[in-house]
C-alpha cells in the first residue's frame, strides 16, 4: 500500500493507494459529491482501491480539493508503477456512456503530458465546474509522470461525458498496470 498526506492553507488530504486490495472497499470523502462519485468509478474500473480523506477551502470553490488530489494521486501513482519489476506501460480504452463516447490513451513512461480535447455540453454538473475534470487530470499526469490522451468523441448528458472519461481512463490504468513478462517495459532497460 502507498499513501501520502498533503496539508497547505488551502487543503489538507491523505491518499492511500493499493493494488493488492488489501482493504476491501474504497472509502472516499472530498466533499465535493460528484467528483467523490467520479473518484468511487475510477476505483472501481481501474481495481485500485482507494482511501482518501480531503477538506478543503469549498467555501472559495472547489478548484483546490480536486488539484491537490490529482497531484497526490499521481505521486502516488508515480511510486505504485516504478515500484513494479514489470508492468504493460500502455493501456487504450472506448467507454460509451450512453450517448457520450470518451477515448483514453496513456502511457507510463515517465514522461508527464497532458492532451485533453474534451468540450462538455454544460459548465457545471449540480454544483461541480466541469473545468475542474481537466484540472484534475493535468495534476495527476504531471505528477505521476505518464503521458495521458482524453478525447471526448461524442457528448450529450454533462454528467455521462464526464463518467465515460473517468472509466475510461481507469480502465486504460488497470491495462497499463498489468504485469508484463518483458520486465522494464523500455528498450532502454529503464522507466525514469
Amino acid at each position: 500500500m502507498y499513501e501520502k498526506e498533503r496539508s497547505t492553507k488551502e487543503t489538507q488530504i491523505e491518499i492511500k493507494i493499493d493494488d493488492e486490495k488489501s482493504f476491501k472497499e474504497s472509502s472516499i470523502s472530498t466533499n465535493v459529491g460528484f467528483f467523490d462519485h467520479m473518484l468511487t468509478l475510477l476505483s472501481f474500473h481501474s481495481e485500485l482501491y482507494l482511501y482518501v480523506d480531503a477538506n478543503g477551502d469549498n467555501e472559495v470553490d472547489d478548484h483546490h480539493t480536486v488539484e491537490d488530489v490529482g497531484i497526490i494521486l499521481g505521486q502516488l501513482l508515480r511510486e505504485l508503477y516504478v515500484g513494479k519489476e514489470s508492468y504493460q506501460r500502455y493501456g487504450t480504452t472506448y467507454i460509451p456512456m450512453d450517448e457520450s463516447l470518451a477515448r483514453v490513451v496513456l502511457d507510463l513512461s515517465g514522461r508527464p503530458h497532458l492532451n485533453f480535447q474534451a468540450d462538455f455540453s454544460k459548465e457545471t454538473v449540480g454544483a461541480f465546474d466541469t473545468e475542474l475534470v481537466m484540472e484534475f487530470f493535468n495534476a495527476l499526469s504531471m505528477n505521476s509522470r505518464m503521458t495521458l490522451h482524453v478525447d471526448l468523441l461524442k457528448g450529450g448528458n454533462t454528467h455521462h461525458e464526464i463518467e465515460a472519461i473517468f472509466k475510461a481512463f481507469a480502465r486504460s490504468l488497470k491495462a497499463a498496470l498489468q504485469e508484463s513478462k518483458s520486465g522494464v517495459p523500455s528498450s532502454k532497460g529503464v522507466i525514469e
